[in-house]
């Protein structure tokens, strides 16, 4: 996922300032969710869980993200579409209720997650974070499509 955002980055960073605000959000996200989950580079102990602090952190990331792809970013992909071909126009309605599906799955962990006190259970936190991140990959997927889409007709 990691090395997929720097390739999303570097192919359309610089293409307007709150696509660049928002890969940047995407990557600092990628980053803290692998520092959570204890993936590569990042390790933790596989038997304790990540710091309530850490885990409110990266809630507030998540819904930074998530904010800034349905009111900022989704809009301008929505209007640079009514100028793309057809088949830009049918992706794009294919695949923001797929990304819609996956917004579900953030707001369910936010709302699980997001107002930790320190020394809450966090009864199926590794099972939970681990569907998020399957989900956040699927989004990201189904953003960089959209992008490329509409990278290819020139509207972004």
């Amino acid at each position: 996922m990691l090395k997929k955002q720097e390739q999303a980055k570097q192919r359309w960073g610089g293409a307007h300032t709150a696509i660049d605000t928002w890969l940047h959000e995407r990557q600092s996200l990628l980053i803290d969710y692998f520092k959570l989950a204890g993936l590569p580079p990042y390790e933790r102990d596989s038997q304790a869980l990540p710091a309530t602090r850490d885990i409110r952190n990266f809630c507030g990331l998540l819904m930074d993200y998530i904010s800034a792809g349905h009111f900022e970013i989704y809009d301008r992909i929505i209007s640079n579409c009514t100028d793309a071909p057809k088949a830009t126009q049918e992706l794009a309605e294919d695949v923001f209720p797929l990304i819609s599906d996956t917004t579900v799955i953030a707001l369910d962990f936010n709302d699980a997650y997001g107002d930790l006190n320190d020394g809450e259970e966090l009864n199926g936190f590794d099972q939970q974070l681990s569907s998020l991140g399957e989900a956040l990959e699927l989004r990201m997927e189904f953003e960089d499509r959209l992008l490329h889409a509409l990278e290819q007709h020139r509207l972004l």
